[in-house]
């Protein structure tokens, strides 16, 4: 197995000192369940980590390199470039499914479901490389693989997904950012559903629902922007 990990490192140009950090941010958890003798965790507290440094190498970027920009074009900018879409398929122009331990269930998955899980495993192995090689190793290949395709969101606007829109709205008729909490969630952990609510301070302004928290989260802002008439009376009212 680490000869096909080595494979991997020489393609994306990363060595790793400790190699099983490197598979383990690979080990999606249902493989775990088909092969319980397998000496390695899963790599779900790896992408817990990997989320945390990919967040702030993105916003330290866009921080220091736009700084004519307002908070909240940057949030959305940055919502652009780390949503499951984006980094899920750079996982998969980097070939990361190649190396994937799945159940055989979840090698059969496509489509979204399958984004999700590369996308997770890109986070996972942010944090990987980030305990192995450092801060420093982390953000450059951040920027190599991911940043490069910032141009191209703004150019294009891909930024005006409906989490975007709602937050630059509710930013400048009521000065608050929207949240998002999981209302509900149903299913076992290989395959869970979210419902989730989008809130403006303890007012509940939307939901919506996904196999993903992300995907309920837009689904959310976009019920929201649909009731924005009642954005557009608050925003009236306080003139009054």
């Amino acid at each position: 197995m680490k000869e096909k990990f080595n494979d991997l490192e020489k393609k994306i140009g990363v060595e790793f000192e400790e190699k099983n950090l490197l598979i383990q941010a690979f080990c999606h958890r249902s493989y775990l369940n088909e092969n319980p003798d397998f000496d390695l965790g899963q790599n779900e507290r790896l992408e817990f980590l990997g989320d945390a440094v990919l967040e702030l190498v993105v916003t330290s970027y866009l921080y220091f390199n736009y700084p004519e920009k307002t908070e909240g074009e940057l949030t959305t900018w940055r919502a652009a470039l780390v949503n499951t879409k984006e980094i899920g398929t750079v996982a998969e122009e980097l070939n990361f499914y190649d190396y994937l331990l799945l159940s055989k269930g979840e090698a059969r998955e496509k489509g979204k479901a399958r984004l999700c899980i590369l996308a997770d495993t890109f986070e996972a192995f942010i944090g990987a490389v980030y305990l192995d090689k450092g801060y420093k190793v982390a953000e450059e290949f951040i920027k190599k693989n991911l940043i490069t395709r910032l141009p191209e969101i703004i150019k294009l606007e891909l930024y005006r997904d409906s989490k975007s829109e709602l937050q630059e709205k509710t930013q400048e008729d009521v000065g608050v950012t929207p949240s998002y909490n999981v209302l509900k969630e149903a299913g076992p952990d290989h395959q869970k559903h979210f419902l989730v609510g989008v809130f403006l301070d303890e007012t509940l302004i939307g939901k919506g629902s996904g196999w993903s928290k992300k995907e309920a989260e837009e689904k959310a802002a976009k019920e929201a922007l649909v009731k924005k008439s009642w954005l557009k009376i608050k925003k009236s009212h306080a003139k009054n």
